[in-house]
């Protein structure tokens, strides 16, 4: 699932190349669910809620892309395990896992027709979810009302209170969105491994020194994976359909059996709950 660098990636690649444009037609051939409409607009379809609209900024919280429209209307996209937007040639062969096409009017001469682009929502597993809420309904969803701090947000002292005001393993905590907005697992335990603290260690059991440190990796390791326009170990690519390169320096995730840059020990996978982690038990000691 894309986390917080891959979805900060795509928001950027929305602004880039979306923002100011007008809707003119919503293609949909995604199955019931996967497009909703908030109770407030009646029962009017996805499609023709968005036809007209013009998309004013794109922001993100946690792992959710939100698309400002005029009307005072929100589009909330969440592309859950394998959704991708892609900005793409109008001529482009469409992909049968292509489930929302969005065409824009045009700004272009007919001579130029032929470098429109539109903007395509691919789900091959269809987990993907895209709602139409007005902005004073949206905020009170599930899903969103529920979220967490931010972590390029929480300050130390507040990161450090929010941890040894709990009493949980440190790894699910910090995969829940409520406790904290944007980790999932490929930044928990790269995270975890920076800051040498085992996936199982209590949250109410580590210092505020060590907790300060996992605070300090967490942000550094966000920062530089938005920077390399995140991590693709499996479906995921920005807008513009290129890949992220942060997996050239994951040092845990998904190094079962390799080597510990610190020590030499080798990696291990272990199950907690209903996710893997990734670690080193000598330097990650419980």
């Amino acid at each position: 699932m894309p986390e917080l660098p891959e979805v900060e990636t795509i928001v950027r690649g929305l602004t880039a190349t979306v923002v100011g444009k007008t809707i003119a037609r919503v293609r949909v051939t995604a199955p019931p669910g996967l497009t909703e409409v908030g109770d407030a607009l009646g029962r009017r379809s996805f499609a023709s809620v968005l036809s007209g609209k013009k998309i004013l900024h794109v922001t993100r919280r946690g792992k959710n892309i939100l698309i400002s429209l005029t009307g005072r209307l929100t589009l909330w996209v969440h592309l859950k395990m394998t959704g991708r937007l892609s900005w793409v040639p109008v001529s482009d062969p469409p992909d049968k896992h292509d489930l929302v096409v969005v065409d824009f009017k045009s700004t272009l001469t007919r001579r130029s027709e032929s470098r429109s682009r539109h903007l395509r929502f691919n789900d091959y597993r269809r987990f993907g979810r895209l709602r139409l809420f007005p902005d004073g309904e949206l905020w009170r969803q599930p899903g969103l009302s529920d979220l967490g701090p931010e972590p390029l947000e929480i300050t130390r002292s507040d990161f450090v209170s929010l941890c040894r005001g709990s009493r949980r393993m440190i790894k699910p905590a910090l995969l829940d969105q409520t406790f904290l907005a944007g980790l999932g697992n490929i930044y928990a335990d790269e995270a975890l491994y920076c800051a040498r603290i085992h996936p199982r260690r209590l949250t109410s059991s580590l210092s505020g020194r060590k907790l300060g440190e996992l605070h300090h990796c967490i942000r550094r390791i966000l920062r530089k994976a938005i920077r390399l326009m995140g991590t693709s170990v499996d479906s995921y690519a920005g807008v513009n359909s290129r890949p992220g390169s942060f997996q050239k320096y994951l040092k845990a995730y998904g190094s079962e059996g390799s080597l510990c840059q610190f020590c030499g020990r080798r990696i291990v996978r272990e199950r907690i709950g209903s996710r893997s982690a990734h670690y080193c038990p000598r330097c990650q000691r419980l």
